[in-house]
């Protein structure tokens, strides 16, 4: 596997960073909203605590590479 992984090191990603030059139509996830509705806050959901950790830190190098962005709905 790692012989494959480095015959073929230009095909694969290896940070988010090498994802920018994606299209975005493939990678940008958007929520369909009906115009004019209201969206529901859901109940938090408890986690372990040590993927808790985990979640953050994935979430932080995706911040930290640019690869996530605030999208502000209409109210």
């Amino acid at each position: 596997m790692i012989s494959l992984l480095h015959k073929y090191i230009n095909v694969f990603s290896w940070s988010y960073a090498d994802l920018s030059r994606l299209d975005t139509d493939i990678v940008v996830h958007k929520v369909p909203l009906k115009e004019g509705s209201t969206p529901v806050k859901q109940k938090l959901r408890r986690t372990r605590p040590d993927i808790v950790l985990k979640v953050k830190d994935e979430i932080m190098s995706q911040w930290d590479d640019s690869f996530l962005e605030v999208v502000r709905y209409p109210q």
